[in-house]
């Protein structure tokens, strides 16, 4: 009865060369359409707000109080002074977007000033959503939504894939996780 069915040795004298490095990751891009998509929503969705902002400033039919009046004027130039600078970051952010897929695990990697790559192995996975909003439809883009055991919310999503990249990607973690159950 000395045969060992399950074993979880200690790594502490695996050597740094011996490990796998996060950083040796071969990153993959996102589709060269996420970025510029994402930027001129951004950029629409601030404009949109400063349009709405000049139309309260404008109209006839309410009197707004006088500091208001003052005020509104260089609060929508500093809205919309601010909100194009965070679109600019936002789209630098965007394309630093990347994903590997590894035949245990998946990783997505962003942040523009403080780096971040989140892990799962395909094993922890319990079920992955494509996900398409009408614009993605419109540019074929799609994003995956990863469910990781134990939680409600997804543990994390790969945006801005082809829409092809997507379902390649979600079938073969699909025919990972059968030939894990089945194996």
């Amino acid at each position: 009865m000395s045969e060992t069915l399950f074993s979880n040795d200690n790594l502490s004298a695996a050597t740094p060369e011996q490990l796998a490095m996060i950083q040796q990751l071969d990153l993959q891009t996102l589709s060269e359409k996420y970025a510029p998509l994402n930027l001129q929503i951004n950029i629409l969705s601030t404009l949109l707000i400063t349009l709405l902002g000049v139309l309260v400033y404008l109209q006839p039919w309410l009197s707004l109080p006088q500091t208001l009046m003052l005020y509104l004027p260089l609060g929508l130039s500093l809205f919309t002074l601010l909100g194009l600078g965070f679109c600019g970051l936002a789209y630098i952010a965007d394309k630093r977007k990347r994903y590997a897929l590894r035949e245990l695990d998946l990783h997505f990697s962003s942040g523009l000033i403080f780096q971040k790559v989140l892990s799962q192995p395909i094993t922890r996975i319990q079920h992955i959503e494509l996900k398409r909003g009408p614009l993605e439809r419109y540019k074929g883009l799609a994003s995956l939504q990863v469910f990781s055991a134990g939680g409600a919310m997804h543990t994390f999503e790969l945006p801005g894939l082809t829409l092809d990249t997507a379902e390649h990607i979600r079938q073969l973690i699909l025919q990972h996780k059968d030939l894990a159950q089945h194996g």
